[in-house]
C-alpha cells in the first residue's frame, strides 16, 4: 500500500524548512467560466445560503487541510477553458510564481484535474509541486483506508491515475541514455530510461492485476451476503451523501452502531452494514457507504465498485444532506451525479436533512422549499429520528408493491 503515495515525500524533504513545522504550504488555484473542465464547480447555492455566494475553493481548502497541508493562499482566474500547456494563462501563471515565493509554498493544488505536460510545465515555471484535485483526494482515501479491501481499492484507484501519466514521462525518460549508435536506429534504440519506463508500467500493471482479483473476490463475497438477504426477503436501505454530511453519525442514532465519526472529509470508507426494525417490526438493513463529493475520480468509482454496489442493489437510497452546508443544494446535484454514474439513478430516495440543530432555519425552510419530502433531522441531538423512522417504513412498504 503506497500510503500517503502522492505527498508523503513532500511532507519529508521537499520543502525545506517547511518539514520543521510538520506541516507543508500550499498555494490554491482554480478556473471560472462557464466553459468547464474546471473542476470548480458553481459559486451559487440556489438560495439556499444566506447571500447565494460560495468560492469554489474552499472544498478544495478543506480537502487539503484534511490531507495535512496549509493552505497559504490562492488565486483563480476567470478563463471559460484551462490553457492546454499551463492550466492558467501566461500572467497568471505569473502572479502564481510570485505568490508561491511570498508565501513560501512548496506545493500547488489545482481545482481541476492536470494532464502530465500541464503538471511539468507548471512546475518548471513554478519551483513547487503541483497536484491536481484528483491526487490530492486519492491522497485522502490511501491515508483513510483501514480494511484489507479498503487498502486495496485505493491502491488500484491510485495505480489507474498513475499509469497514464507514468506513461506520459516516454519522451523525458527517453533521453535518459542514448542508444547504440549515434542516429539511433538498430540495437540498442530504446535507452536506459525508455526501458525502465516500460519495465515501470510493467510492474504497475502486474499489480493492478492482482489487486483487481483480491477486489473482485471481496465482490462476491458481498454479492453472496446480498443473496441471502434478497432470499430472506431482508429489505435494505443504502446510506449516501456528500462526505462529512453525517452519515456515520445518522447510522449510529438509528441502529446503535459504533462506527467512527469525525468532523473530516472521507473520514470513513468502509461500508457498514447494520440490522434494524421499522417502527412496525420489520426488519431491515442499514448500509453506511463512503461519501460522495464533486468531481468524484472515476478512479475510485471503479475500484470501489464493489461497496457502491450496495447503493445500486438497496430497496431504498437514504440521502443524507448537511442542512448547514452554505452549498447544500449543490451538493445534492453532485450526490445525484454520482448515483447517475453507477447506475443507481432508478432506486427509491429519501432526503434527510441532517444538522438541522446548526443550520440556520431559513436555510432549512429553502431546502424543504425544494425537497417537501425531506425530513429535518438532528444525528447530534435526536431530533427528527422519529419522523425519519416512520418515513422509512413508508417507503420501504412503497417498494414491497413496486
Amino acid at each position: 500500500m503506497p500510503g500517503t503515495w502522492l505527498l508523503g515525500a513532500q511532507r519529508t524533504k521537499a520543502d525545506g524548512d517547511q518539514a520543521d513545522e510538520g506541516r507543508p504550504r500550499a498555494v490554491l488555484l482554480g478556473l471560472r467560466g462557464d466553459g468547464g473542465g474546471t473542476g470548480a464547480g458553481r459559486t451559487g447555492v440556489g438560495g439556499a445560503g444566506p447571500d447565494g455566494a460560495h468560492d469554489p475553493l474552499d472544498e478544495l481548502q478543506r480537502l487539503a487541510e484534511t490531507d495535512g497541508v496549509d493552505v497559504a493562499g490562492r488565486i483563480v482566474q476567470a478563463r471559460p477553458h484551462p490553457d492546454p500547456a499551463t492550466y492558467l494563462g501566461s500572467g497568471k501563471v505569473e502572479e502564481l510564481a510570485g505568490l508561491v515565493r511570498d508565501k513560501d509554498a512548496g506545493i500547488v493544488i489545482a481545482d481541476g484535474e492536470l494532464s502530465p505536460a500541464q503538471v511539468r510545465n507548471l512546475e518548471d515555471r513554478l519551483g513547487a509541486r503541483v497536484v491536481d484535485r484528483t491526487a490530492l483526494i486519492l491522497d485522502i482515501f490511501a491515508q483513510h483506508a483501514r480494511s484489507s479491501e479498503g487498502k486495496a481499492q485505493v491502491e488500484l484507484a491510485q495505480l489507474a491515475y498513475q499509469l497514464p501519466r507514468l506513461s506520459g514521462q516516454g519522451t523525458a525518460m527517453s533521453r535518459v541514455g542514448g542508444g547504440r549508435t549515434a542516429g539511433g536506429a538498430g540495437m540498442g534504440v530504446r535507452g536506459p530510461g525508455e526501458m525502465r519506463l516500460e519495465s515501470q508500467r510493467r510492474h504497475l500493471r502486474n499489480r493492478m492485476t492482482t489487486l483487481r482479483r483480491r477486489v473482485a473476490e471481496t465482490a462476491r463475497r458481498r454479492e453472496r451476503t446480498r443473496s441471502r438477504r434478497r432470499h430472506n426477503r431482508v429489505p435494505s436501505v443504502a446510506i449516501a451523501g456528500y462526505t462529512n454530511a453525517g452519515k456515520s453519525a445518522l447510522l449510529n442514532r438509528l441502529t446503535g452502531a459504533d462506527v467512527l465519526v469525525e468532523d473530516l472529509l472521507f473520514a470513513t470508507l468502509d461500508p457498514t452494514v447494520r440490522r434494524a426494525r421499522t417502527p412496525d417490526g420489520v426488519e431491515h438493513t442499514f448500509a453506511d457507504t463512503v461519501g460522495f463529493v464533486r468531481h468524484l475520480p472515476h478512479q475510485l468509482v471503479e475500484a470501489f465498485h464493489s461497496t457502491l454496489q450496495e447503493v445500486v442493489d438497496a430497496d431504498l437510497i437514504l440521502h443524507v444532506v448537511d442542512a448547514s452546508a452554505p452549498d447544500a443544494m449543490d451538493q445534492v446535484t453532485a450526490v445525484h451525479g454520482v448515483l447517475y454514474e453507477i447506475g443507481a439513478r432508478d432506486r427509491p430516495e429519501l432526503l434527510a436533512l441532517n444538522k438541522t440543530d446548526i443550520a440556520p432555519p431559513e436555510w432549512v425552510a429553502a431546502l424543504r422549499a425544494c425537497y417537501p419530502d425531506a425530513v429535518p433531522v438532528s444525528a447530534r441531538t435526536g431530533e427528527g429520528l422519529d419522523e425519519l423512522r416512520t418515513a422509512i417504513q413508508q417507503k420501504l412498504a412503497g417498494t414491497e408493491n413496486r
